[in-house]
């Protein structure tokens, strides 16, 4: 199953990762471990709380005025 994940820099350092799917998130002082992370934090969800997925998922963005 291809799920997404969105990383963002934490303000304390390293990566916090968010898979919109499921909504589980979770963090690691690399991308990559914060991957890893995630897929387990994930995988443990979809043990209890099975995801149905039609198609890929698809990820764009957009910008707002304002202060950033």
């Amino acid at each position: 199953m291809e799920l997404s994940a969105i990383l963002s820099p934490a303000p304390e350092g390293g990566y916090v990762a968010l898979n919109p799917e499921t909504g589980t998130t979770s963090q690691g002082e690399t991308v990559e471990e914060a991957l890893a992370n995630l897929r387990e934090a994930t995988e443990l969800y979809l043990e209890e709380f099975p995801l149905s997925i039609t198609g890929r998922p698809f990820l764009t963005s957009f910008q707002v005025h304002g202060h950033a």
